[in-house]
């Protein structure tokens, strides 16, 4: 890091700005009278200039030496006003302010960038105190860090190699199931807080469907075990999350091989209408439910033994589709896509997609054998509903998935006979 750093008039504006627009803040909550808060608009602009002409004109001991003497000036306004006023927002604001000012002389648009974050996050105090104290509760809180342990913690200490013979079992990817369960599960739990049940669930389906169709099938059917009440959003939820399935089916298929997609083309629409009809039956039923924003029920986001079954399922579809095809052979394309197709309906998409665009095969062969992995992938939805799910919700969502199989094999069949 060079000592001086290049000067610039501009770096010296962001600096003036990012001051300036924490100063505003401040300036709106440092209140009145004797008990007025030490900084407002203009302290926090000549913290922030500070800060930048210190690493400027000085280089960086200038600037150490600068923030010490702005640090024992903090030290005494707390120390004046700690009575009145016991928090240390202010005085942190401060800091950060200096610093930032510093920042916009090495990278300005870094700068002004966590300024804009800082100032959000100042404006936003009393939102924020009203969220953490009176909106969450200890359940979700305890939750939310469960959720984050799992993913920051034990995920990247999971091991990445495969522990069958095998080699379809890789803990790595099975805890990541996991971790998109809970977070699912999560996600659709948020919604239903803030929508109500009946558009809540809905909607965190189809949107929970983009990460994975399967492990939101699993979340919605855990959900109707804890909350029967909320049985048709559930469903809803789930044949949404199907609607999502399809519309990537057309995304990661046409960005590898256009004609690939354009054989699939029918079926992906018939397949399409069949799930968004569905879906949308199942949504009107459950918006036509009294339900609000506020009567949303509190309780778990999500159950870790819910994320542990589905895993457990999962495992044991890769066992079983791992076994038939030592016992059959390689078969090439279709076994492998419909072997594949138990876990994820993207992955032989991919594959298939790919060996067509390299013309290692035809483009309608590829297409069929997508078809082949999307078919397999809805067994392992409908297993996954009937193990997560009490019975009614496997029941009644099975119809909507085997309706957009055949939908797809019978555009297929159709657009076959015509060509």
């Amino acid at each position: 890091m060079p000592d001086t750093p290049e000067p610039s008039w501009l770096n010296l504006g962001v600096a003036l700005a990012v001051g300036f627009l924490i100063g505003i803040e401040r300036e709106r909550s440092k209140g009145t009278g004797p008990n007025r808060a030490v900084a407002g608009l203009r302290t926090f602009t000549l913290i922030a200039l500070a800060g930048a002409l210190g690493l400027w004109i000085g280089g960086v001991y200038v600037f150490i030496a600068t923030g010490a003497i702005v640090g024992l000036l903090i030290a005494v306004g707390y120390i004046r006003t700690r009575d009145t006023d016991p928090g240390l927002t202010t005085e942190i604001a401060m800091v950060v302010t200096f610093l930032l000012g510093g920042l916009a002389v090495r990278d300005p648009r870094l700068g002004a960038a966590l300024a804009v974050i800082v100032a959000i996050l100042l404006a936003f105090r009393s939102y924020a105190h009203n969220w953490v104290k009176n909106v969450l509760t200890d359940d979700e809180v305890r939750d939310g860090l469960l959720l984050a342990a799992a993913a920051l913690v034990i995920l990247p200490l999971t091991p990445t190699e495969p522990i069958d013979p095998w080699g379809v079992v890789q803990p790595r990817k099975l805890w990541m199931l996991a971790v998109l369960v809970m977070a699912i599960n999560a996600l659709g739990y948020v919604a239903l807080r803030a929508f109500g049940a009946r558009t809540g669930l809905a909607i965190a389906g189809l949107l929970s469907g983009f990460v994975s169709s399967t492990a939101t099938i699993g979340a919605m059917g855990a959900r109707t075990q804890s909350q029967p009440e909320l049985h048709k959003g559930a469903v809803a939820g789930a044949a949404a999350s199907s609607v999502a399935t399809v519309i990537q089916l057309a995304i990661v298929v046409g960005l590898v091989s256009m004609p690939t997609l354009l054989m699939l083309t029918p079926s992906l629409i018939a397949s399409g209408i069949a799930a968004v009809t569905y879906a949308g039956i199942f949504a009107l039923r459950s918006f036509r439910e009294k339900s609000g924003p506020g009567d949303a029920p509190k309780g778990r986001p999500f159950e870790p033994k819910t994320a542990i079954v589905f895993v457990l399922v999962v495992g044991l579809t890769l066992l079983i589709s791992a076994l038939l095809t030592q016992w059959l052979g390689d078969r090439g394309l279709l076994i492998a896509a419909g072997v594949a197709g138990f876990t994820d309906a993207h992955a032989p998409a991919i594959s298939s997609a790919s060996l067509a665009a390299s013309g290692r095969t035809h483009a309608e062969f590829a297409a069929l054998a997508v078809l082949v992995g999307f078919s397999t992938n809805i067994l392992s939805k409908t297993a996954v509903a009937f193990s997560l799910g009490d019975r009614r919700y496997a029941y009644e969502l099975t119809p909507g998935l085997v309706l957009m199989a055949a939908a797809a094999w019978g555009a297929w069949s159709v657009r076959a006979f015509f060509v």
